[in-house]
């Protein structure tokens, strides 16, 4: 085939435009060199023409929030001879920790690869990824997505601490990969002791890297950071041998806790923001930071719903994650939008819920000039979609709920299961 190809559909749907009927893409080398109406790219081109008939073409979307590495969790329960059955939040961390414990870097890497297939295959082209083991990013690497990395700092103690910064800034400094950017993820204001948000703040400051927080996601969460309080206290941190370390708590919320040390910016995702307060949202609102919700794990984990009347009130940037499937039910972001737009009728429409999953994506990440739209000089990620209906007012509904995900192309390139 040449290189140059135009796609075409009944239909282009873009994030910030209305819906184009007979809308097309020129595509050249893996990127969109032109866009618009099938007749007038014809007129313009001689390349060849691949055209999808009553079907949609939509951005690829974009996973704000993710954990591949536990991508293989739920096999990973069924065969762990771990006999527990978590009742709360902090008892599912413990889960969590105990299954971790009995794993090796094959089976990390194999979870990696799966999260990637899922993704794929369910319309997803780039990610915000969370990766407890720099290690693992040449997995990422090796595959068509794009998108940031944020590697994980944890540790109360200091010598856990400086081997996780040590280890994300050895990937930072190494030669990037063109598909792929670097940030942070200071884990959770309970899983990094005060002491160590200047370093972060100073290092992510040196060296222009953004950063990926979970913040408030929990009641226990709260109450651990206000005054030390409840099950992290209680069951958490002794499990993890973090007793030593209960004490003199922040006595704030985990938002001005993180606004406090600098870590709330316009390059930072908060994601989950649960349980804020109003004044929580005023912080994050001037501290330009962006909104990652995951409704699905909040919802199977049992730990409330985002404020999203408050969020769109006061215009915070919003996107959305699946999390990961040790809290989730699937990686795929039809599955979320479609049980956001349940779960929040009143407060998110069908063009929020696709800006949250593409434009504000890429924001999110700090990838809007690769990623996000279906506009010139951006990569050639697209979705065929079909079982559409409608005319320019109420096709995008349609397709937000009733859509059905036939192809997507990678950088231009079909994907067809070769990770």
């Amino acid at each position: 085939m040449s290189d140059e190809v135009i796609y075409s559909a009944s239909w282009l749907i873009n994030p910030d435009a209305p819906p184009l009927a007979g809308g097309a893409l020129l595509v050249r080398n893996g990127s969109i060199v032109e866009t618009g109406a099938l007749n007038v790219l014809r007129s313009r081109h001689s390349a060849p023409v691949v055209d999808y008939p009553g079907s949609v073409l939509l951005p690829g979307f974009i996973n704000a929030h993710t954990h591949f590495e536990l991508s293989h969790f739920p096999s990973w329960l069924h065969k762990s001879p771990v006999d527990y059955a978590p009742r709360s939040f902090a008892e599912w961390i413990i889960q969590l920790i105990k299954i971790k414990r009995g794993l090796t870097d094959d089976d990390y890497r194999s979870s990696v690869k799966e999260g990637v297939r899922i993704c794929l295959e369910s319309g997803t082209t780039s990610i915000g990824e969370v990766v407890s083991n720099p290690a693992l990013a040449e997995e990422y690497c090796r595959s068509p997505l794009a998108g940031r990395l944020y590697f994980e700092l944890l540790g109360q103690e200091s010598g856990l601490f400086r081997h996780k910064l040590a280890a994300a800034m050895a990937e930072v400094l190494s030669e990037e990969p063109k598909n792929f950017h670097s940030g942070f993820s200071p884990h959770s204001p309970y899983t990094i002791a005060v002491e160590h948000l200047a370093t972060i703040r100073e290092t992510a400051a040196a060296h222009s890297l953004p950063l990926a927080i979970h913040l408030s996601e929990s009641r226990a969460e709260v109450d651990f950071v206000f005054d030390g309080s409840g099950e992290l206290a209680v069951t958490f941190f002794p499990f993890v041998g973090w007793g030593q370390f209960l004490g003199n708590p922040p006595g704030c919320s985990s938002t001005e806790l993180m606004q406090r040390h600098g870590l709330l910016t316009p390059k930072t995702v908060a994601v989950h923001c649960v349980h804020v307060s109003d004044s929580d949202v005023d912080i994050l609102k001037k501290s330009g930071a962006h909104i990652a919700l995951c409704p699905r794990s909040n919802d199977l984990l049992d730990v409330g719903r985002a404020p999203v009347a408050l969020f769109k009130k006061a215009a915070i940037p919003l996107a959305l994650g699946t999390d990961s499937l040790a809290s989730n039910n699937s990686l795929s972001m039809w599955d979320e939008l479609r049980f956001a737009l349940e779960i929040f009728p009143d407060d998110l429409t069908e063009l929020d819920l696709l800006r949250m999953v593409t434009t504000g994506g890429a924001a999110a990440l700090g990838i809007t000039a690769e990623c996000g739209s279906l506009d010139i000089g951006k990569r050639a990620d697209f979705q065929v979609v079909g079982n559409i209906a409608g005319d320019e007012k109420s096709v995008l509904a349609h397709v937000m709920r009733e859509g059905r995900m036939q192809e997507v192309f990678v950088a231009g390139v079909r994907y067809v299961g070769d990770v």
